[in-house]
């Protein structure tokens, strides 16, 4: 009986060794023919660059499907594309220093700004105008706030009267570019070109474009403008103009001393006479 159970064990014995003998040689042939394949598709991904560019496409594609996909808040990485900013380093130096003294004076990032000088400067050179007077329209206007309108509805950076015209928007997609900053400075110069061009004359020009062409006074519009594109011009030139205009310091009125008449000296009192004059006169008398 014992020797059958020491016969059956040994066999056991032997099975089992036989069994891990054979996974650990299949395990190490497996990896074996894992490890050359591993080197034969790195020669074959040297020798053929289209092959790896292909393979990396499609492993690319494979991590991009089992990506989770984005929260609600998360950005786009395309919202550059509709940013409208740039480096005021990439300006040429003269539209670099308008930028930041509009920025300076107006409290708007000279990143926006840049654009927007950039914008004007082109149109100037296409519509024949000078560029710092654009950019001075926008200013008086809007402050370089792309989203203002005004109690009449005008709107937008050069405040165009969006209802009057509309037309002009057709080709932008709709009156509502008229908050897109480069488009409304486009339709704005439209705008101004016919007004100039109605008046016969700049000031009269400005004057059409705030619809006060049939009215006495502009409320000084058109000084503003002009007094305002003087002082980009100095800054284009090389000049730095004040930012901001000077406080008028009025002295105060100092209290006038009122001169007080000196009073008149009392007359001193006539003596009294002497009693012995008065006597010898009595005598000779």
């Amino acid at each position: 009986m014992n020797k059958a159970f020491d016969a059956t064990a040994r066999g056991l014995r032997t099975f089992v060794s036989d069994v891990a003998d054979g996974f650990f040689e299949i395990t190490h042939n497996g990896f074996a023919l894992v490890g050359l394949a591993i080197v034969f598709a790195a020669l074959a991904l040297v020798a053929r660059p289209d092959l790896r560019k292909t393979g990396e496409e499609q492993l690319m594609g494979w991590l991009q499907s089992r990506k989770p996909a984005p929260e609600a808040t998360d950005l786009e990485p395309t919202a550059i594309v509709r940013t409208t900013a740039a480096s005021p380093g990439d300006l040429p130096k003269q539209q670099a220093a308008v930028a930041y003294w509009l920025s300076k004076k107006y409290r708007v990032a000279a990143e926006p700004l840049s654009v927007l000088v950039a914008e004007a400067y082109q149109l100037g050179k296409r519509t024949k105008l000078d560029p710092t007077l654009i950019l001075a329209i926008m200013a008086v206007e809007s402050s370089f706030n792309p989203f203002a309108q005004s109690h009449v509805g005008a709107q937008g950076l050069m405040q165009v009267m969006t209802r009057v015209h509309g037309d002009k928007y057709e080709s932008a997609g709709g009156t509502l570019t008229a908050f897109d900053p480069v488009t409304n400075m486009r339709v704005g110069v439209k705008v101004l070109q016919e007004c100039i061009a109605r008046a016969g004359s700049l000031e009269g020009g400005l004057r059409y474009y705030v619809g006060a062409a049939n009215l006495d006074d502009d409320g000084g519009y058109a000084g503003k403008v002009l007094a305002e594109h003087e002082r980009l011009v100095q800054v284009a030139n090389g000049r730095n103009p004040p930012t901001m205009a000077a406080p008028v310091v009025r002295a105060q009125a100092q209290p006038i001393p009122v001169a007080v008449p000196p009073s008149k000296p009392q007359q001193a009192a006539e003596p009294a006479a002497d009693p012995q004059k008065v006597a010898l006169l009595s005598e000779v008398s």
